[in-house]
């Protein structure tokens, strides 16, 4: 692991809401670095905060005060479109409810990203991924008919097809069985590891956060 690039900081964020009640505060002035190759995990209650931060580490939301630089980009900086264009390039993302297209067969869904990347040999490059997974007989299967332990590695190879120098999960497992979880989370560890990326991950599994190198612990929207 290098710990000498800095991929991501997080500068005094903070995160307010309207709400019927008046101004709700979600995040209080967080700040951390994250270094190239670590593994992170974000813990903490349910409502302390974590899938909230991880919006705004990744950019889909913006805070109310401070900024996260990303890759040397300060987000604020960017429109929605530069954001976009910033996690197509540099960014993975594997989610609790593996937001896989329906319409599309579990090839056709790995293939997209690295399609919209322009990447030459898409579907070869897929299929690739596909069987680093061990799903060499679900090419044509459509998310439906996969089981969900499956479907979450699909999500997997499609969010490592593109290389990312950063991956972000959400509860990767927390839908899943024990034993599926288990076999993905090996699976991340794994890829990630291959890969050389930085991972940063939201979960309320204290087995899946002890096996990152680092955990940010949240509690009430504050860092402990």
């Amino acid at each position: 692991m290098s710990t000498s690039v800095n991929v991501l900081s997080a500068n005094h964020l903070g995160k307010r809401v309207a709400t019927s009640d008046g101004t709700l505060t979600i995040l209080h002035d967080i700040c951390f670095d994250i270094y190239q190759g670590e593994s992170v995990a974000i813990t903490g209650s349910s409502g302390s905060g974590k899938s909230t931060l991880l919006g705004l580490l990744a950019g889909l939301d913006l805070p109310s005060s401070g900024n996260v630089t990303l890759m040397g980009q300060d987000l604020s900086s960017l429109d929605e479109d530069g954001r976009a264009k910033l996690r197509a390039l540099q960014v993975g993302f594997v989610f609790q409810s593996f937001q896989l297209l329906p319409h599309l067969t579990a090839l056709e869904n790995v293939m997209l990203p690295a399609e919209l990347n322009g990447m030459k040999n898409a579907k070869d490059i897929a299929q690739a991924w596909l069987e680093r997974v061990g799903l060499a007989e679900r090419f044509q299967h459509f998310p439906k008919t996969l089981s969900g332990g499956e479907q979450q590695r699909v999500a997997l190879a499609r969010a490592f097809i593109t290389q990312p120098a950063i991956l972000f999960a959400d509860e990767p497992t927390g839908s899943l069985d024990e034993s599926s979880g288990n076999r993905v989370i090996e699976l991340l560890f794994e890829l990630n590891n291959a890969n050389q990326s930085t991972l940063i991950l939201v979960t309320h599994d204290p087995a899946l956060a002890s096996r990152c190198q680092r955990q940010i612990h949240l509690q009430g929207g504050r860092l402990l």
